[in-house]
């Protein structure tokens, strides 16, 4: 296996299993301890692992706090978040609006146009129902209380049938090495299949999601098409953004 894939593949299994020792690492890809060390020197330089006694652990990895207490925390970045998102929403789009605090908020912005919505969300459901101009599609399955969404869907079919315009993503965290990640396993599959079918794809995340990782990652961060976002992320994002056609939006104050 060449070094950079087999290093990519040690980081994905450090972050799937948090803290592992150094032994485990070993045996799991049949590699010297040496080159282990090594590999893992380069982990710890990139600032996503730190070395801990016998072995190694993630750093930033954010867990999931239940649905209401993220609606709640930086409310009016995420507002203003929404009203840049919404600004790309046109009469007669076919959108998805995946299940996140400051998804939700768009509601408030787009009720008034005619739409087609796809959403996992059930308080996006539920905020749609007084608009009649709002044509909203469930994914259905499993609730998923802890984030008010359907998760773990059986036919998944029928959402890649779905011709979609444009989907606003929602993301636990944000970084150049994991991409775009998600806590929860069962709403990884639909936000996996959401990318690969859409137009074009925001991203709505504020500025503390960036520089941190969560459980999965759903796509790369050059799937994304739009990234927004409440401030100027650091440099090193700007210069991704730009080497990869990706439009960088910043909410007005």
């Amino acid at each position: 296996m060449l070094k950079p894939k087999r290093i990519k593949q040690i980081q994905d299994y450090i972050m799937e299993h948090n803290t592992v020792s150094l032994d485990e690492l070993v045996n799991v890809f049949n590699v010297s301890k040496n080159t282990i060390r090594r590999d893992i020197q380069e982990l710890v330089e990139g600032g996503e692992i730190k070395k801990v006694y016998g072995g190694v652990t993630a750093v930033n990895i954010t867990t999931l706090l239940s649905f209401n207490d993220r609606k709640t925390r930086n409310r009016s970045e995420k507002q203003r978040i929404a009203k840049a998102a919404a600004r790309y929403v046109n009469d007669g789009d076919i959108i998805y609006i995946d299940s996140g605090t400051t998804t939700l908020e768009m509601i408030e912005y787009i009720k008034h146009i005619n739409l087609t919505l796809i959403t996992s969300n059930l308080d996006f459901i539920l905020g749609a129902l007084p608009y009649s101009n709002l044509n909203v599609i469930s994914t259905g399955g499993v609730l998923e209380r802890k984030t008010k969404s359907f998760a773990s869907i059986k036919n998944t079919d029928l959402l890649k049938a779905y011709n979609i315009n444009k989907a606003f993503m929602a993301s636990t965290g944000v970084s150049l090495s994991s991409g775009v990640t998600n806590s929860s396993p069962l709403e990884s599959e639909i936000k996996q299949i959401v990318v690969e079918r859409s137009r074009e794809v925001f991203l709505l995340v504020d500025r503390c999601k960036f520089g941190k990782h969560a459980l999965m990652t759903y796509c790369n961060l050059e799937d994304i098409d739009y990234l927004v976002t409440d401030s100027i992320p650091g440099s090193d994002y700007l210069q991704y953004a730009k080497q990869n056609d990706i439009n960088l939006v910043v909410a007005d104050e």
